[in-house]
């Protein structure tokens, strides 16, 4: 069957006389109109003979999808032979219409043009991007497809999505001897785009269709957005550095000539990728077209209208990325960018990234002697002294809070046996992402998650309701398993520490765990100067478990957060399988968004590994699971604060706090009994006895961004006191050393940030 669609401001037609002996009989006479509606010539073929009841379900199907797109009720079925030089019999063409036209009715207002008529018409057509469609489908062939947009240039579509590569875990399917290798599928990504993503995004697909105008043998992958970018993978081309400013060129020339972004409704695309990605995706697949280039989105809506509203944009730099993130998959050219709707915008990206320079943990944790990769352990960092000192202070500080709230700290093992994983989920989800073992001829893996553990210790022991709630706090090591390209830092590693919670309550006892959560949320980030928004995710359509329990779990998490009085985000249908959740984004100097804190509510743990309790009745009944992380990764957050505070940590998490300097080699003395003294209060202290310029020793002091420098000359020594340098450069003489080391004991006990 072919169609051509019309989006019609009307449609006028009159049927003057037969074109063939059978021709439908009893039709109305004179001029018919019908207006505000959408048109659709048929014409149905001969290979629709084969099966008449899915060719009818297939026209019905594509009619309903079109009308949805472009609002409308009213649907005129017009027979038109002309695009088809294969027609069906006529009587069947007529009982395919006729069909339709009876169920189509039971939804829309539906007229169609009479069969089998010499007809005159007059249609006036809306002339937006989806106003002119033509489609070609058939029950054999439905998969291969070909449309057209108004300008009549071949759009070709398909039927998947992808999940994008901020949301996918990264890494080899590692596999156990006898288990298969689990297939990555995209997944559409439901997120609401913000009007400077959609720019950004409109902005990867414009550098796309340059490449491919330039390079002939290019293929588009797929396009997402990276943090504050956006990226597309080409393959076909191997690009060099020198290709960007000749590709840059190109996209302006694209954007200046004012393309749509337009939506195509049937699915047909040219690349290999990106046929993958429609087979994934199914039916939640979108397929847009730009001048004649067609793409799949991985979001719903995610484009700008036409180019011209892309004012400024920037090609970032090239980096590769393997197919569908697997080592064994083609390895495809990756083009960082960005775009705006206005020229300061990319002015400000710019002074942003000088100062995201300046702020690179990686650059700082060398400079400062915090960290270090190494080749024999890549993704995995080691902490040196310093480094070490700033994890324990975070680790010790979140303790004594959860310590406040009577939670009990666990430790569980890295490996465990591969049952555990098998039954808690893990093994049939999540096991791309794992690393293995075998220990005694059996199977076992590397945990990258610490629930599991903590669900042992709980059902090691027969629990009465008068102990719950039960709060079960780890610093968890986990492995996880991400491509070297893609490791970063602190930020992307595959061994990190979680600071989890998991917290076994009644289903009474949520609503006021929940409060007791979002306490303790801003209690751990306002004491670090952080703002954050938070979101609630609600059930999704594969939702696990008993809809009455979901109702429950969604109103104690809202009850929760309007009891504190916070404002939050809804994402309907954006929970976990298992239960609802609340996220964090804490937003750092620079004003980037960082999901690190998570509340999730589990009804499926506590029913996959038997979870019971003895009630006040005397009765076994089923505890519910919070899962909660606030730091989220103790390595990662470290990373996001050495960037907040530029590697000027407070007095608390600083590593090197005081840096005591000598004048003269007569002040050594003096200066080694100020350093013992601050050492037998806790503070970590410096001696830079060295005979240096007193400018050069402050402006190393300065360079490792210690708090406090003291400085001790002849007239220090001999009046017992110290010299008080502040990093701030506030300078204070005759200090005395009792009170200025109260002064630092109470700074401490503050927390203070400055």
């Amino acid at each position: 069957m072919k169609i051509l669609t019309i989006h019609a401001d009307f449609i006028e037609f009159e049927a003057r006389k037969k074109a063939f002996k059978g021709a439908e009989e009893g039709i109305k006479e004179g001029k018919q109109k019908v207006d505000e509606c959408l048109v659709v010539f048929t014409a149905v073929e001969k290979r629709d003979e084969k099966d008449t009841k899915k060719i009818v379900e297939r026209y019905i199907e594509e009619i309903k999808d079109i009308a949805k797109k472009i609002d409308t009720k009213t649907i005129v079925l017009y027979p038109y032979a002309h695009l088809s030089s294969s027609l069906s019999n006529p009587k069947t063409a007529e009982e395919v219409m006729k069909e339709a036209e009876k169920i189509l009715s039971e939804d829309y207002d539906v007229s169609r043009a009479p069969f089998g008529w010499y007809k005159s018409f007059n249609v006036s057509c809306k002339g937006h991007p989806l106003s002119e469609l033509s489609r070609e489908f058939s029950v054999e062939e439905s998969d291969d497809v070909t449309s057209k947009n108004n300008d009549n240039k071949d759009i070709k579509d398909n039927d998947n999505k992808e999940k994008p590569e901020e949301e996918t875990k990264r890494g080899e399917t590692k596999e156990v001897k006898g288990e298969a290798k689990e297939k990555f599928h995209f997944s559409l990504n439901r997120k609401k785009l913000t009007a400077e993503e959609k720019v950004k995004l409109s902005t990867a697909v414009v550098i796309a269709k340059a490449v491919k105008e330039l390079f002939q043998n290019a293929e588009v992958g797929i396009s997402d957005l990276y943090h504050q970018t956006a990226f597309v993978d080409i393959s076909g081309v191997k690009l060099k550095t020198d290709d960007l400013p000749r590709i840059e060129k190109k996209a302006k020339e694209i954007i200046k000539n004012n393309y749509v972004f337009g939506k195509e409704a049937y699915h047909s695309v040219e690349s290999k990728f990106q046929k993958e990605i429609l087979e994934d995706l199914g039916k939640e697949a979108e397929v847009y077209f730009l001048s004649g280039m067609s793409f799949v989105s991985l979001y719903k809506e995610p484009f700008v209208y036409s180019t011209k509203e892309i004012a400024s944009f920037k090609i970032l730099n090239l980096a590769s990325a393997y197919w569908k993130n697997n080592a064994d998959n083609p390895q495809l050219e990756r083009i960082y960018c960005v775009g705006f709707d206005s020229k300061e915008g990319l002015e400000e990206f710019n002074k942003s990234q000088e100062e995201a320079e300046r702020r690179d943990h990686r650059k700082l944790g060398k400079q400062l002697e915090l960290f270090s990769v190494h080749e024999e352990a890549p993704g995995m960092p080691f902490f040196h002294d310093k480094g070490t000192f700033i994890f324990n202070s975070l680790v010790e500080f979140m303790t004594e809070e959860m310590k406040k709230l009577d939670y009990e700290i666990n430790k569980t093992p890295i490996i465990l046996n591969k049952r555990l994983w098998l039954q808690s989920g893990h093994w049939d989800h999540y096991k791309e992402n794992m690393y293995f073992t075998k220990i005694d001829g059996a199977d076992f893996a590397v945990k990258p998650m610490n629930c599991p553990g903590n669900i042992l210790i709980f059902k090691s022991k027969v629990h009465s309701y008068k102990e719950l709630p039960i709060k079960a706090g780890e610093f968890g090591l986990v492995h996880r398993h991400e491509l070297s390209g893609v490791l970063s830092g602190l930020f992307r590693v595959r061994v990190f520490t979680q600071d989890d919670a998991h917290i076994f309550c009644t289903e009474e006892q949520i609503k006021d765990q929940i409060i007791e959560l979002l306490d303790l949320v801003k209690k751990i980030y306002s004491t670090f100067g952080f703002e954050y928004s938070v979101e609630l995710s609600t059930k999704p359509d594969k939702a696990m478990g008993d809809p009455k329990k979901w109702e429950i779990a969604e109103k104690a998490l809202a009850d929760a957060l309007d009891a504190k009085k916070i404002k939050y985000k809804l994402n309907p249908g954006d929970g976990a399988f298992y239960g609802p959740k609340i996220d964090f984004h804490v937003r750092d100097a620079l004003e980037r968004s960082w999901q690190c804190g998570t509340i999730q509510l589990d009804f499926q743990m506590p029913e996959k590994f038997d979870l019971t309790f003895e009630g006040n009745d005397g009765k076994k009944h089923r505890p519910v699971m919070l899962h909660r992380a606030i730091y989220g990764s103790v390595e990662r957050f470290m990373g996001i604060l050495i960037e907040h505070f530029i590697g000027k940590f407070p007095l608390w998490l600083n590593p090197v706090q005081i840096k005591v300097l000598t004048i003269t080699d007569r002040n050594i003395s003096f200066a080694k009994e100020i350093v013992e003294k601050l050492k037998s209060n806790g503070f970590r202290t410096e001696l830079d006895d060295r005979t240096e310029t007193m400018g050069k020793k402050i402006r190393e002091a300065q360079i490792e961004k210690v708090n406090y420098i003291l400085t001790i000359g002849d007239q220090e020594q001999e009046k017992k006191t110290i010299a008080v340098r502040r990093r701030t450069g506030e300078n204070k003489f005759d200090v005395n050393v009792d009170e200025f080391i109260n002064q630092l004991l109470e700074e401490v006990e503050r927390k203070d940030i400055k």
